[in-house]
């Protein structure tokens, strides 16, 4: 995505809801896509390019989390219950997106199948260099990644543990208690608990910054050790599996209201 495409997203965000960026990310998302699937069909001699489009696309998955940040700061509950995504995607998130690790689980899921697409041509020693072409030495890297990632999600995912824990701590319960008490007529207990609420959002904020910085730096560290191409076709991998799983999960949506 070009700056002046970026400026004019962030531009739309200051007067449009989250929703309205993300239908417009999707979007470009898809224009992507169909850049990386003709990429992945040309010839070798093309690293140059793919490299360039690689960061194009980097850049645009970095521009989603910059306006999800700018959005959480207005309402960070809105983005730990997403209204822009289906209920099948909200089963599958974990602190307001999708696991840090899904990106290193998808590299190894990708690779496997195309490896088992092209094994007659890999035990001829013919490589097309996409994931199937992994060396041993790629695969220590994702397994070193993987290890990090595991670690760093696991200390963020205690953390929002804590939080969500102080839903039940003595502020509450007191003011659970004089918001009975008072029976809707305490004027300084709503603006107590207002305070309360205030700084347990604060606190999310704070988490959902944490988990998708997570997010970003897993995505760059598993692009550092691939090839350009390779690099294409685990990006058409992402796009892929995120679009379908969108379109699956609307239409559960709407077949299970058309149900009842």
């Amino acid at each position: 995505m070009h700056e002046n495409q970026e400026r004019i997203i962030d531009e739309h965000l200051e007067h449009e809801t989250f929703d309205k960026f993300y239908e417009y990310w999707l979007v470009e998302q898809d224009r992507y896509l169909q850049q990386l699937l003709a990429a992945a069909r040309t010839g070798d001699g093309e690293e140059d390019r793919l490299r360039h489009l690689v960061n194009e696309v980097l850049r645009h998955y970095k521009n989603y989390y910059a306006n999800k940040s700018r959005s959480g700061k207005k309402d960070v509950l809105a983005v730990l219950s997403p209204s822009w995504t289906s209920t099948l995607e909200e089963a599958f998130l974990w602190i307001g997106g999708w696991r840090p690790t899904v990106a290193v689980h998808l590299l190894y899921s990708r690779a496997g199948l195309q490896l088992e697409a092209q094994l007659d041509g890999f035990l001829r020693g013919i490589s097309t260099g996409n994931l199937g072409d992994l060396s041993a030495e790629q695969l220590g890297q994702v397994d070193e990644l993987h290890r990090r990632t595991v670690k760093e999600e696991n200390k963020i995912t205690e953390k929002m543990a804590q939080l969500q824990e102080t839903v039940a701590d003595s502020t509450m319960v007191r003011l659970a208690q004089a918001a009975t008490e008072v029976e809707g007529e305490g004027g300084e207990v709503e603006e107590e608990v207002e305070r309360a609420l205030e700084k347990k959002k604060e606190g999310m904020e704070k988490v959902v910054g944490m988990a998708d910085d997570l997010r970003m730096r897993t995505l760059k560290g598993v692009m550092e050790f691939l090839g350009p191409r390779q690099a294409v076709h685990y990006l058409i991998a992402a796009a892929e599996l995120h679009q379908r799983f969108h379109e699956w999960g609307k239409k559960m949506d709407v077949d299970g209201k058309s149900d009842h």
